[in-house]
């Protein structure tokens, strides 16, 4: 008798940067991995953050086991406290996943009630059905793993975010060996990491920026500003070093990375001499200073983006500063990062390196030439590439079948698509069961798609507001009728079309004189007739609202 399939449920990750989330499924008994979060595309306006869809996970025939962190980037962990809030299952993670997990619980008022589970590169967890084995994997944080999880139905293997750097300066290398094994002990399904699947050749390693610090510290005549990712531990701990070794003192700017700073020292990820630290708020009196900074993807909010347009509370850029943007930018970033990077040098900067001036950053990723080894030593039945744009993934697969893979053991799917798996088959299930959740202020889920379409209509064709008084008896006119414009067009221009937009207005509430007027369906003909007329005369469609009282 045939043993029921595994299901494999990508609910974020798979079609976009950041938001990964996925699980494994088998008999009602489900396994998370991971609860990342993505921050808004433009078009997604005054949306803060988005989320998967946990539904999926919430329905009561299926029962939730545990959450399985893989390593500290918010594109991993960020979503997890608004998970927690609406589905109660063990967390488990390495002590620096935790440890920079619990300031956002803490934020968001779940850390009392987490059932939060520390384990360590190479431990194994049985929950139900399921093994998983944390192994050691080198990113651009330590105490990063990849899962090696044992199903009814066989392995399956999931790189999470790595390279194969095997001698890092920080933290543990991959551990290929372990690599190996597991792939002559027999790997079912294989899901790798895809966002640098365009690039040749290898990552590269973080000893390779050493000089390139090193020089830029032994130059820079005055202060040394240096952005990356808050997360980014490594990158940290070198302009830590270096600062201590040519005599500067060092500032923390930033929320986020002045957490993830006194996290990872805590945890002792990072090696901190005394007193090489100072407050923000003596950074102004330091000439030989180092500040460390969040915001090297030019966030608006973030502290570079006030640094550079010298809305900082505590510290500015001024004439002769240094800034070194340590990070590539996020796709869809770009015109962000390079408005801060023109702040800069307008409010002074001497000079700004970054990506594509001064190569100061390593990936964490794996490029193409890594990403074929470790399909050659995983050899697993089936693969499906994941973490990335549609693009990425595509020429991850076409990688995959370059190694000898067949094209028909070979999957690219996009968040939802439901993968059913036997010993010896692979299947994609009809429709999909994911989503995105926006976070807006405080409101969670309350900003669906049609708020983002009528915010886009308003940004870009702005707003017509009618107002009339009508007689509750006989429909006829008592007050008005008023229009009001924002952002439609200028006032000037707009008078004469405004007049003729009353008109239509009194045309519409005239077909309902002698009788009770139904307020909705004399609602529904003020609107039509106002904005044929307004298309009509300036092919624009802005949001029309009628307000329509009863007297």
């Amino acid at each position: 008798m045939s043993r029921p399939p595994l299901r494999y449920v990508p609910l974020g990750g798979l079609g976009e940067v950041g938001l990964n989330m996925w699980a494994l499924e088998w008999e009602g008994q489900v396994l998370v991995v991971d609860a990342g979060l993505m921050f808004p595309h433009e078009e997604m306006l005054g949306v803060d953050l988005v989320l998967p869809d946990p539904t999926y996970l919430l329905d009561p025939a299926r029962k939730v086991l545990g959450i399985f962190l893989t390593h500290g980037h918010e594109d991993h962990i960020g979503g997890l406290p608004f998970l927690l809030r609406r589905l109660k299952a063990p967390v488990y993670g390495t002590p620096l996943t935790l440890g920079l997990a619990k300031p956002r619980l803490r934020e968001l008022r779940v850390l009392a009630e987490a059932d939060l589970r520390e384990v360590r590169i190479g431990d194994r967890v049985q929950l139900g059905p399921f093994r998983v084995e944390t192994v050691a994997v080198c990113h651009s944080i330590p105490d990063s793993a990849a899962l090696s999880i044992e199903t009814p139905v066989g392995r399956v293997f999931y790189t999470s975010d790595f390279k194969l750097e095997q001698d890092p300066l920080l933290g543990r290398g991959t551990d290929v060996e372990r690599f190996r094994r597991l792939g002559q002990e027999g790997v079912l399904l294989l899901l790798s990491d895809s966002t640098n699947a365009e690039r040749e050749g290898h990552s590269g390693s973080e000893r390779d920026l050493t000089p390139k610090f090193e020089r830029i510290f032994q130059e820079a005549p005055g202060r040394i500003v240096v952005a990356t990712f808050a997360s980014n531990i490594h990158r940290i701990q070198q302009v830590i070093t270096l600062a201590a070794a040519h005599g500067r003192r060092v500032a923390v700017a930033g929320r986020s990375l002045r957490n993830a700073f006194h996290t990872a020292r805590e945890l002792g990820y990072l090696q901190v001499p005394e007193g090489l630290t100072i407050r923000l708020a003596e950074a102004n009196s330091e000439s030989r200073l180092v500040l460390l900074t969040a915001g090297s993807q030019g966030e608006p909010v973030s502290a570079l983006s006030r640094f550079a347009s010298l809305r900082h509370q505590a510290v500015n850029v001024r004439a002769g500063d240094w800034v070194v943007i340590s990070a590539r930018p996020i796709p869809g970033n770009e015109r962000l990062v390079f408005h801060t990077i023109n702040n800069l040098y307008r409010n002074g900067a001497e000079r700004v390196l970054y990506s594509e001036v001064g190569n100061v950053h390593v990936s964490g990723h794996a490029h193409r030439d890594e990403l074929r080894e470790v399909i050659e030593m995983i050899h697993p039945r089936f693969f499906i590439p994941v973490h990335g744009e549609y693009r990425q993934l595509h020429h991850h697969a076409q990688l995959a079948m370059a190694t000898g893979m067949p094209r028909e053991n070979v999957l690219v799917i996009e968040d939802g698509r439901v993968v059913q798996l036997t010993e010896d088959s692979m299947r994609v299930s009809e429709g999909s069961v994911s989503g995105l959740v926006f976070v807006d202020g405080l409101g969670i889920g309350d900003v669906e798609q049609v708020v983002l379409r009528d915010r886009r209509q308003l940004a870009d064709d702005g707003l017509v507001v009618a107002t009339v008084g009508v007689d509750r008896d006989t429909g006829v006119i008592r007050t008005g009728p008023d229009l009001i414009a924002r952002g439609f067009m200028d006032p000037e221009f707009s008078e004469e079309l405004l007049r003729e937009a009353r008109a239509e207005v009194v045309g519409a509430v005239k077909r309902f004189v002698g009788t009770r007027p139904d307020l909705t369906l004399l609602q529904e003909s003020i609107h039509d007739s106002v904005s044929r007329l307004l298309w009509r005369h300036t092919r624009r469609r802005p949001m029309v609202i009628p307000l329509v009282t009863e007297l």
